[in-house]
């Protein structure tokens, strides 16, 4: 039997076409989109969080959206052990939401990015990347302007030693510089799991790295590495 995705909704959403194109049409998965006030997840195997300024970004990305109904269900969800994946807004959510450590501080800039960019796979250990080597290099695109991810040294340690970094932003060569690290995130960080690594969030948006017509089709290996991981659960 096929794996269901659901795909989160928000007042502002404005990347959830974008994820259920990627999963329904260029993947054929299963998916169907769920209202920020549904609260029953009993047939979805697989939950996608979007990006977009769900709430109008008001107060701060992902504050308001922290709230709605279905969180309490995305949280009972990730507790059962569950997959989600949080992208940009989404991700920002899930930090909110306390599913995920650190917080999210303007682009070190202060200006909204949109552009392609490289990331480094850091680890393979996650469903999300296991068809992913350690160490290779995707292009995909980021827009945001709230994606400076910072945590304290602690955490910061406690990720590294957990191997809970899952992306970081490099140049085309795979190293980490600081020229690469547009936005200003502590340690280079693009994406991180949490520690029972059913969770990734993520600022770069691999929806959108699907097709070779649009610029890169790297996003794809993390939605095989997901559609893989689930159909032999």
């Amino acid at each position: 039997m096929s794996a269901n995705f659901g795909v989160i909704v928000f007042p502002g959403s404005n990347c959830d076409h974008d994820a259920y194109h990627a999963l329904a049409h260029v993947m054929n998965a299963n998916a169907k989109f769920l209202w920020h006030k549904d609260t029953d997840l009993s047939d979805i195997d697989f939950l996608l969080v979007p990006g977009g300024f769900s709430y109008g970004d008001y107060l701060r990305s992902g504050a308001i959206a922290r709230f709605s109904p279905i969180m309490q269900s995305v949280i009972d969800f990730v507790d059962q052990g569950r997959p989600v994946l949080g992208i940009c807004n989404g991700f920002q959510i899930l930090l909110e939401a306390g599913l995920l450590p650190g917080a999210m501080l303007h682009n070190e800039e202060l200006r909204f990015v949109c552009k392609q960019t490289h990331l480094r796979c850091e680890t393979s250990d996650t469903l999300f990347t296991r068809n992913i080597a350690e160490g290779e290099v995707l292009q995909i695109p980021v827009a945001h302007g709230e994606g400076n991810y910072f945590t304290d040294d602690d955490q910061l340690k406690s990720l590294q030693d957990n191997d809970q970094i899952v992306f970081r932003y490099c140049d085309a060569a795979g190293n980490a510089t600081k020229e690469a690290n547009f936005n200003g995130s502590i340690d280079n960080i693009a994406g991180i799991c949490n520690k029972q690594r059913n969770v990734l969030g993520m600022m770069p948006h691999p929806e959108r790295a699907v097709e070779k017509l649009i610029g890169s089709d790297d996003g794809k290996k993390i939605f095989e590495s997901i559609l893989n991981e689930l159909s032999v659960a």
